[in-house]
């Protein structure tokens, strides 16, 4: 089994996290020491990998990659990153990086060519669809194919083979330089695939276990999770259904998008999350706040690979506002949550599911079982060797009671996330009787 397999992600989005400057004035700064020390964070809150990115050379909000080879001044040196990273893995972390592939920022070294020499440009099949005949609103004297609509983002030719072998000399770069132990494909889902597979064969090369992580939202994500391409691809089905399927008291929705993406994608593990810097916080899609501990519990125990969002440990709020996703980005201190080890409920919760999951292989590599389903009511097992650890939720504003069928005769039941408020029983039936107080869930282990 690779490291990923079991991996529990912390993902940082870094210009924000250190309060950089919003642009690049090309003025130094220098945070990879206070990013050491929200690695201690990480592994005390049992997280055993971190995603982080943007981090390379860019203009603004780090998706407009500038160079490739430069870690961003607005956090500090290549060195600084190179000894982050062995920091990281003395801690027992792995850590991926973005890989922003599909397009640049108007500044890096191909498309500048291209603004000085027009069509003598080596580099003018770099990008997609250019247009001498055309304009834009930078006043180029040609126009060209870009990423969202946004002329900021220039969007490259995947299937040449000089920006292929161009961006895989990179990830070679990032793995000899660096020590990286994957990637995180930025726009995966308007990839050439051509050049996926290609990428796939250059990871399969370079480091043992090498991780490729795809941003996909919409469609059957087994076209980019199987041998030839991706390990993995973001979960944004279940992202969806774990706080609507709340808001709706409607557990049907949830236990729907697991049955659908576990019966897709054969035994491929996604990558499941529920807030990241694109999208609002979990804390405030959710109508009620008390099912937060139990949009966590799930977070934590389907079948897939879970990543928190840095601050949601502690459940803070973000929207986006006007627009703008520098909300969902915002500067923390972890000297403001001192106390959350202690006194926040879901800072607590993670770190204690984060310690289950190192425990129970079950929670890795348990098939996945459902086993209660009302629409307020909800129970799955993760079921190996005989044994199981088995969800139980209840997102009822009054308490429920509840038989859970058992996998194994003459059972015994543990309820592991220590709520005293819990009640339940091992039947002569093989059952398993519960009785949940509102709005509550937890996790119990059964032999």
């Amino acid at each position: 089994m690779a490291w990923y397999d079991s991996a529990v992600f912390y993902h940082i989005y870094p210009l924000g996290l250190c309060g950089c400057k919003k642009e690049n004035t090309g003025e130094a700064e220098y945070h990879f020491d206070i990013l050491k020390e929200w690695a201690q964070h990480i592994a005390k809150m049992n997280f055993t990998a971190i995603y982080i990115g943007p981090l390379f050379e860019s203009v603004g909000h780090g998706y407009e990659t500038t160079d490739y080879k430069k870690v961003d001044i607005r956090l500090g040196s290549n060195h600084d990153f190179k000894e982050y990273v062995q920091y990281c893995h003395e801690l027992g972390l792995h850590v991926i990086v973005d890989g922003v592939f599909n397009h640049v920022g108007r500044e890096f070294f191909a498309f500048r060519d291209v603004k000085e020499k027009r069509e003598a440009s080596a580099y003018c099949n770099w990008f997609c669809n250019l247009n001498f005949s055309g304009n834009n609103e930078y006043n180029d004297g040609f126009c060209y194919e870009n990423w969202g609509g946004y002329n900021l983002l220039v969007k490259l030719n995947q299937q040449n083979p000089q920006v292929q072998e161009y961006l895989f000399d990179v990830i070679r770069f990032w793995v000899s330089e660096f020590d990286i132990d994957g990637i995180r494909l930025d726009a995966a889902d308007v990839l050439d695939f051509g050049f996926m597979k290609a990428m796939r064969q250059v990871a399969n090369d370079v480091k043992e276990d090498f991780w490729l992580m795809g941003e996909v939202i919409h469609g059957d994500y087994s076209r980019w999770v199987n041998d030839e391409m991706l390990h993995s691809v973001t979960n944004y089905e279940l992202h969806k259904g774990l706080y609507s399927g709340h808001n709706d008291h409607n557990y049907f929705e949830i236990a729907h998008s697991i049955k659908r993406l576990n019966d897709i994608c054969r035994g491929r593990r996604l990558y499941t999350f529920v807030d990241n810097h694109d999208v609002a916080r979990i804390a405030s899609k959710l109508q009620n706040k008390a099912h937060l501990p139990l949009v966590t519990i799930l977070l934590y125990t389907v079948y897939g690979i879970p990543s928190v969002y840095y601050g949601s440990e502690f459940g803070i709020e973000g929207q986006k506002e006007q627009g703008s996703d520098w909300n969902l980005r915002p500067a923390l201190s972890l000297a403001d949550y001192a106390d959350a080890y202690e006194n926040n409920e879901i800072t607590k919760l993670c770190r204690k599911l984060g310690q289950l999951k190192k425990e129970y292989a079950e929670l890795t590599n348990g098939t996945y079982q459902e086993l209660i389903l009302t629409n307020r009511q909800f129970a799955f097992g993760r079921i190996l060797d005989g044994k199981e650890c088995i969800s139980a939720l209840n997102c009822d504003d009054a308490q429920a009671s509840f038989e859970i069928p058992l996998c194994c005769q003459n059972a015994t039941a543990k309820e592991l996330l220590d709520q005293e408020a819990v009640l339940y029983e091992v039947t002569d039936r093989q059952t398993l009787k519960v009785t949940l107080p509102a709005n509550t869930g937890t996790v119990f282990y059964v032999e």
